[in-house]
């Protein structure tokens, strides 16, 4: 389901997701780095690096402090970052979610670096900090991890803005009302009533459709969904044909949550559940272009699979 998961270290996934940044400006060095960040808090900033070899020491700082209740751990903050390899070359930006347009959420936990967790923590919304990840700042089972991808020597430069607290995530609704045939000739659906699981199938000699398709099969009487919204979902994934299952939150017993609308989801999922209501279920079928593409995903999705999916909205926000 997801495009992507976003190895802002390369020994360390941080999924990261969605706000706006504040406008404020600041210029300062970050401590015992040399490194300069200017321009206004919220807009990609820019980064000068001192000459000569990257910095084998981790640290943070503080270029703009931000107002209101500082963070802890245990709190989910939305952030933009930009992210630089600080090779002592080029020294070139990774990647940026002014880039991307979506900034993200992390959770503040021992799991994070322990430089970016002493960056998240005490940081206030509208802030701007810097954080110098090398590799000291990393725990042995990060460190392995980065060995195992050539990365065990790189250092890092994370500059985040603070946006804020994410909000609690709803409860939870259950779909419940009328369901319809979705009418896929190929495909067919069960469904046994609220709050038990769904049935779907997709044993079938028809030819896989060429265009995305999405059928209502219940209809939720929840709010509109919105682009840029965090959309709770349960879900069940299958190969159109084989009845191969690839992916089901109902098995993991609990919703998957991700931001839909900008990108972090396949194609097929943002141009079908955006304006979609919570308490829907939800047939879509989803052509490899609109959904992984020529290469499809490993292990269990070729390049040439059609993907049928299944899917309740139970929650936007």
């Amino acid at each position: 389901m997801r495009r992507r998961s976003l190895a802002v270290l390369a020994a360390v996934p941080l999924l990261f997701a969605a706000a706006c940044g504040t406008d404020q400006s600041g210029t300062k060095p970050a401590a015992g780095s040399g490194i300069k960040v200017t321009g206004d808090v919220g807009k990609k900033p820019t980064v000068t690096f001192p000459t000569g070899a990257p910095a084998k020491k981790s640290v943070e700082e503080t270029v703009k402090d931000g107002s209101g209740t500082e963070f802890k751990v245990g709190d989910n903050v939305i952030v933009n970052y930009t992210v630089y390899t600080w090779d002592g070359k080029t020294n070139a930006a990774a990647m940026s979610t002014y880039d991307t347009g979506s900034p993200e959420t992390i959770p503040v936990s021992d799991q994070l670096p322990s430089v970016l967790k002493e960056a998240f923590v005490g940081a206030k919304p509208g802030g701007r900090h810097v954080a110098v990840v090398a590799p000291d700042s990393l725990s042995p089972q990060q460190l392995e991890q980065a060995k195992q991808q050539g990365q065990a020597e790189v250092t890092q430069v994370l500059v985040l803005d603070m946006v804020g607290l994410e909000p609690p995530a709803p409860k939870p609704v259950t779909v419940d009302g009328k369901a319809t045939d979705p009418g896929v000739k190929g495909v067919k659906v069960e469904n046994p009533g609220p709050g038990k699981t769904p049935k779907l199938t997709t044993k079938t000699g028809e030819k896989a459709p060429k265009e995305l398709i999405s059928k209502v099969v219940i209809k939720g009487t929840g709010p509109e969904v919105k682009s840029g919204q965090k959309l709770m979902a349960h879900y069940i994934g299958k190969i159109w044909g084989t009845d191969k299952e690839f992916d089901s939150s109902w098995g993991r017993g609990e919703p998957a949550t991700f931001p839909i609308g900008v990108g972090q989801v396949v194609k097929g999922w943002d141009q079908t559940l955006v304006g979609q209501t919570v308490g829907s279920r939800v047939l879509v079928t989803i052509p490899p272009d609109l959904g992984y593409g020529p290469e499809g995903r490993a292990p269990n999705i070729k390049g040439t699979d059609t993907m049928v999916f299944l899917v309740d909205i139970v929650g936007a926000y």
